[in-house]
């Protein structure tokens, strides 16, 4: 961990990833939270449904206690991939 300095990468993208993600707009987002690159949509509506569309569009997530997306990409994920992550996100929210 400390030779890749993953811990302090996991604090700067994740931040700017939750930015990112916090900026969706859609009236079935509740709520965006995280701390690293964990990160946690909480929805007015069962996530299933946005899980599995974003696995149709390659992105693997986890609907964790009925209405959170769960996003967790490994340690030593590219700030690109974060971006094409945000992208899927938006074309699923824009239904």
């Amino acid at each position: 961990l400390g030779d890749e300095q993953l811990a302090q990468r996991s604090d700067e993208l994740g931040s700017w990833f939750l930015g990112e993600i916090a900026n969706i707009k859609h009236p079935e987002i509740r709520e965006v939270r995280g701390r690293g690159l964990l990160i946690g949509m909480e929805l007015t509506v069962p996530a299933r449904k946005y899980c599995e569309a974003l696995k149709d569009l390659g992105m693997l997530c986890k609907e964790t206690h009925d209405k959170v997306i769960r996003i967790a990409p490994p340690l030593v994920i590219e700030r690109d991939d974060l971006r094409w992550a945000v992208e899927k996100l938006r074309e699923v929210f824009a239904g």
